[in-house]
């Protein structure tokens, strides 16, 4: 007999799972957010597994409040022998959380019990860890709180964004959700409490964490352009400009900090708190990215500039 399984998810990360979910199990439900404002002309989007599940001919669902009741008849009615969770992005009640026989299996984005919360990856890169991974665990009523199934160890990549990073995860992540449910179904799992003494949280990002300051060393800049990429993407102000930075390297030499060093015909030097910072690719407001070297020129640029 073919376990049933419900799924809730969203962005571009949960669609690996889903897409193996629906060839090893029967998907009775995919539960996405509803479709929401996107890009400048701030047209309604659906969601990545909105896409996903439309295409493979899902039952899908958009509540509106996973607290309505209506929501938690529909899925008692399925009957799911668990429900699947990756990046859905709301705090699931727990009429929900009781439903299936299973239990409740999320899938997160970092090695549990560090870096619970919304922005994992970010904050791995971030802080320099040089190994990551994704978790599979048991949802309680906690945030990712809950006791460890399985886990799988990624390496974090110099040059990775949280980018590139989310898609060697969430690319690990699907057959560890295939390898968790089969070996939940058959028995063979022990769940493991978490040692909240080790616990590291992580907030929603915002803008104006992606501000760089000048006056930071090299390499946590370096990290910061890094974890800030794709969303909010890192930046520095000057006067009432906000220029995004999209790609940078550690470069040996010292400056006053925010001072431009020198100009090269791809990229611009400045100074930090403590090494020099090569910017190669920037972007002004309202324009495309380009060549940090084509932006000094446009904007003419001199070594003794501030960008700040």
């Amino acid at each position: 007999m073919s376990r049933k399984i419900a799924f809730m998810g969203s962005p571009d990360f949960a669609v690996p799972v889903l897409k193996a979910l629906h060839e090893e199990f029967q998907v009775v439900a995919v539960i996405t957010q509803m479709d929401k404002p996107k890009g400048r002309g701030r047209k309604a989007a659906p969601t990545p597994i909105k896409l996903l599940g439309e295409n493979l001919g899902l039952p899908l669902w958009e509540p509106q409040k996973l607290s309505d009741s209506e929501v938690h008849t529909r899925l008692r009615d399925l009957t799911p022998d668990v429900i699947v969770v990756v990046a859905f992005g709301k705090i699931l009640p727990r009429e929900i959380l009781s439903i299936p026989a299973f239990g409740c299996v999320n899938l997160h984005a970092s090695l549990l019990p560090k870096f619970r919360g919304a922005s994992p990856i970010a904050s791995a890169i971030l802080v320099g860890e040089q190994v990551t991974g994704v978790t599979t665990m048991l949802m309680d009523e906690g945030m990712d709180t809950g006791d460890i199934l399985l886990q799988q160890q990624t390496p974090i990549d110099p040059t990775d964004t949280v980018e590139t990073l989310a898609r060697t995860l969430s690319e690990a992540g699907a057959p560890l959700i295939i390898r968790t449910l089969k070996a939940l179904f058959q028995g063979k799992l022990e769940p493991n409490p978490q040692n909240n003494d080790d616990a590291t949280y992580t907030q929603l990002l915002t803008k104006e964490d992606a501000r760089i300051v000048w006056q930071q060393d090299a390499e946590s800049i370096e990290r910061l352009v890094r974890a800030m990429n794709p969303w909010p993407v890192a930046f520095y102000q000057k006067d009432a400009e906000q220029m995004k930075i999209w790609s940078v390297s550690v470069a040996r030499g010292e400056e006053v900090p925010g001072r431009i060093h020198s100009l090269l015909a791809d990229a611009i030097l400045v100074g930090t708190g403590r090494g020099l910072l090569r910017i190669d690719e920037i972007q002004a407001p309202g324009k495309k990215r380009i060549n940090a070297g084509e932006f000094a020129r446009g904007r003419r640029l001199r070594v003794g500039n501030s960008l700040y």
